[in-house]
């Protein structure tokens, strides 16, 4: 099987500073993931130039919607899905790419709202994914239930999987790809397996190579 792809994510916007303390505690990144948005002491928002800074140093950008304090309601889904696809194009960040919905482990979720967000997606251009925990909390039966109303949601959906944690490594320490994944059919291709880096403040993932062709 082919060696997984390392990455990290990180609420903090990247610097030089922010940057070289990655590359000589972890490794170069070959993604990194961050917030489309500003929220007021959780997230600092991506911005252009940050874009262009982590682009120069060969590093695509995986981002992550998360004006998202419950996943319940298909018309709520859909408002949270045309947010996220409205800041994606006012950061110049082209359709094909992943948007992933930041689903925590305590949030409420239903059925609706993941049918909701891909159903949105869908004709957007850009690719619907889900930042999740499926084995503790509401999303993996929400889910599959929603799979089971609308084929297409396991189809076109990406999802980055929150479980096992293990703790955060270097590229080198990094361990198999082994995320936890729904009981139904699922596109697990990103696992975020170490959180809150002792040196740095990033979370480290593991990604099947496929997923770089939809990040930007």
């Amino acid at each position: 099987m082919a060696r997984k792809i390392w990455g990290v994510d990180s609420a903090n916007p990247v610097d030089k500073e922010f940057f070289e303390c990655v590359k000589k505690k972890y490794g170069v990144p070959k993604y990194w993931g961050r917030y489309l948005t500003e929220i007021p002491n959780v997230s600092r928002g991506l911005t252009k130039s940050e874009i262009g800074f982590l682009r120069s140093k060969d590093i695509k950008i995986l981002p992550i919607y998360n004006v998202i304090r419950e996943a319940i309601g298909y018309e709520e889904a859909q408002l949270a899905a045309r947010n996220a696809v409205f800041h994606a194009r006012r950061l110049g960040i082209p359709t094909n790419t992943i948007i992933f919905a930041n689903v925590e482990k305590f949030f409420n979720v239903d059925s609706s709202w993941i049918r909701g967000w891909v159903e949105t997606f869908i004709p957007s251009g850009y690719k619907a994914g889900f930042y999740n925990d499926s084995v503790e909390g509401d999303f993996a039966e929400a889910y599959c239930e929603a799979v089971k109303e609308n084929s297409e949601v396991a189809v076109q959906t990406i999802l980055w999987s929150a479980a096992p944690e293990l703790g955060a490594t270097s590229e080198r320490k990094a361990p198999k790809f082994k995320p936890a994944s729904p009981d139904c059919k699922a596109n697990v291709w990103l696992w975020q397996y170490g959180r809150d880096a002792k040196h740095c403040p990033i979370d480290t993932n593991l990604a099947d190579e496929r997923v770089l062709n939809y990040l930007y």
